[in-house]
């Protein structure tokens, strides 16, 4: 099979390798393999960790740095973006992730330190942006980056506090009328890669609290703390924030930031996508070539994968990874041929010589085409 053009798009190695030098070694191969073919090189994220990079990848722009409070309340740097157009790209995670704390923290974690990011690039009289807020410590609705902006929250007795999931439960009142003022002239799109509700079964703190190192009576009173602050949201807003798909996203920061922001969420995939002018470039590509460390069902429900998939009708798609495990019949059903970075070794092997196992991976695929 003959190549004449190929779209490379693959989201981080995590732990191991960025999307975008997956995507250099990916491409380094295809293009030893078909010398004169086309090769367009998309590196990609859904919202989480390399969405900053993914998205100056996309349009341009140049990285800047920030001192930031961490989820455990100590002074880190973090980085943000700032694209071509003037568009301050940012990720929650280089802020208030949950790499960004000594240890987990699920009661007192807070994402003040993204208030604090935001600030960063208002300071640079940039009023649009775009927030990708996967990778979060915090379980907390988004109320510390809201009170870094300006926003007093206070508890029965009319002290003024800093909400963490802990004290979700104290809120009594929000008042606004100290928000900074350049908050309300900016726009505020936020990608994410989840459409889990503020709370409940399937909300922020059943499905995500304990990963961030809660236990059963802890996610229990996350819940109830987030079903409080639906509460005093509704009440003051006069919108029911609850239901909207992405609400849980990052510990509830999805709905705290449609309250005090205004912002708009998205598919985290479907932005950057519509960024790359990905089905554009489909129309006449032969293959499209993705990755991810693991390929699994997840990877069909809101992550890269099921972006690309919206998109490319009937091209193949080849799917480099550490590890698949997929339905080899489901695979067949989309068209996806996957090749292992851990073929005949362990995982481990694979991940301490990334460049090695994914470059070879690469040419077994290339092999297949020849």
């Amino acid at each position: 099979m003959g190549l004449n053009k190929v779209i490379i798009i693959p989201d981080s190695f995590k732990g191991t390798q960025t999307a975008r030098e997956a995507t250099d070694i990916i491409a380094s191969v295809v293009c030893a393999a078909f010398p004169v073919c086309k090769i367009v090189k998309m590196p990609i994220a859904d919202g989480g960790e390399g969405s900053v990079d993914a998205v100056l990848s996309a349009i341009g722009g140049n990285i800047y740095e920030a001192q930031v409070q961490s989820p455990d309340n100590r002074q880190i740097t973090a980085i943000y973006g700032i694209s071509n157009n003037n568009t301050a790209v940012m990720e929650m995670a280089q802020s208030s992730g949950i790499t960004k704390q000594t240890s987990l923290n699920p009661m007192t974690s807070n994402t003040f330190g993204f208030g604090q990011l935001i600030l960063a690039a208002l300071e640079k009289n940039i009023n649009d942006f775009i927030l990708c807020i996967g990778g979060s410590a915090t379980t907390d609705g988004g109320c510390g980056m809201a009170a870094a902006l300006g926003v007093k929250f206070t508890d029965k007795r009319g002290n003024g506090f800093v909400p963490c999931g802990k004290t979700l439960c104290d809120i009594t009142d929000i008042d606004m009328s100290c928000l900074d003022e350049r908050v309300k002239k900016s726009s505020f799109t936020v990608m994410c890669d989840v459409d889990n509700p503020l709370f409940g079964e399937n909300g922020a703190a059943y499905i995500y609290g304990p990963q961030k190192g809660a236990n059963p009576d802890q996610v229990r009173f996350l819940d109830t703390g987030l079903r409080h602050y639906g509460d005093i949201l509704r009440e003051r807003f006069k919108r029911t924030y609850d239901e909207v798909s992405g609400a849980g996203a990052a510990g509830g920061l999805g709905a705290g930031c449609m309250a005090f922001l205004s912002a708009t969420l998205k598919s985290g995939i479907d932005t950057l996508l519509e960024l790359y002018k990905f089905k554009e470039q489909c129309r006449d590509a032969d293959l499209v070539i993705t990755g991810e460390g693991k390929l699994d069902s997840q990877s069909f429900q809101g992550k890269v994968l099921s972006g690309i998939l919206r998109e490319t009708g009937n091209i193949p798609i080849y799917s480099i990874c550490g590890i698949c495990e997929c339905d080899p019949a489901l695979l067949q059903e989309k068209n996806i041929t996957v090749f292992q970075t851990s073929e005949g070794i362990t995982i481990e092997e694979s991940m301490n010589a990334p460049e090695k196992y994914l470059k070879l991976a690469a040419k077994r695929a290339m092999d297949a085409l020849l």
